[in-house]
């Protein structure tokens, strides 16, 4: 199992930064989060790319992730009208060029709350008809996409392994796959194997962190509640040996390189 260093938490830092302490502490791989100062797509696109690239080969540590911010204000393809829709779905293609531009393995996507008073009919019409139209061009540009599913408090979406199977079977492709955040599963008293037993060879990649039970807040590996050592077991069970990131974000943003080390050291005696 290869794991990653999430870049989210290091905004406040600069953008070495992250390539030195993943060389440093043993990461695999950098997972970039898709937003300024260090991962926007538009940016990657002028002439931040070469300076990313340029610390990949400096480093040899490789990015193999893009995770574009895009559940949010301004861009969240369930949300909106037809031409805030529109502009979403672009945005998303011209992170999916950013994603080839840094000869990222694949790019993850996920479905931000599609708003109240919707009805599950039509939010999953928009979530079929989006993840078509981003599934169309992954085909065309050649690039994975992976779709990770959310929390109830982050989504009325996608937020399960059978939400998952659901929009890959109605969106089959070569070019799109699920992925298990430890997080959603555990709050939902949902069992982690369900990923497996439901997606199969479509189960494309991990983030590993720990859990207070109860919210969608990211916790550092081994500081919440979250029985991780067993269920790092049980996905090794399950001949898994892709990527996982360790997704650690703004709860950590004050000593990111404090707290990435921490996270890897515990995480190591697992795997």
């Amino acid at each position: 199992m290869k794991i990653g260093l999430f870049t989210s938490g290091y905004q406040r830092y600069p953008l070495e930064s992250v390539f030195s302490d993943a060389k440093a502490f043993g990461y695999d791989y950098i997972e970039l989060h898709g937003a300024r100062p260090h991962g926007y797509a538009p940016d990657i696109l002028s002439d931040h790319g070469l300076i990313l690239n340029s610390y990949q080969k400096k480093y040899k540590v490789p990015i193999k992730i893009y995770t574009p911010e895009h559940n949010d204000y301004p861009y969240n393809y369930m949300i909106g009208n037809e031409k805030q829709h529109a502009d979403a779905l672009k945005y998303l293609k011209s992170c999916m060029d950013a994603s080839k531009v840094l000869n990222c393995e694949f790019m993850v996507i996920s479905a931000g709350h599609a708003g109240n008073f919707k009805t599950r009919r039509d939010i999953w019409d928009r979530f079929e008809k989006s993840i078509k139209n981003l599934t169309t061009y992954a085909e065309t540009i050649q690039l994975k996409l992976v779709l990770e599913a959310l929390t109830p408090m982050e989504s009325n979406v996608c937020t399960s392994a059978k939400d998952l199977e659901e929009i890959l079977y109605k969106v089959p492709s070569d070019n799109l796959y699920g992925m298990l955040d430890l997080v959603p599963p555990f709050i939902q008293n949902e069992p982690i194997e369900n990923y497996y037993k439901l997606l199969g060879d479509k189960l494309k990649h991990l983030h590993i962190v720990d859990s207070d039970g109860v919210s969608e807040s990211h916790i550092l590996p081994g500081d919440g509640v979250m029985p991780l050592d067993t269920f790092i077991n049980q996905i090794k069970s399950w001949g898994y040996k892709g990527t996982a990131t360790i997704e650690l974000v703004s709860n950590y943003i004050n000593e990111p390189s404090v707290y990435s080390k921490r996270a890897i050291d515990n995480i190591r005696p697992m795997i």
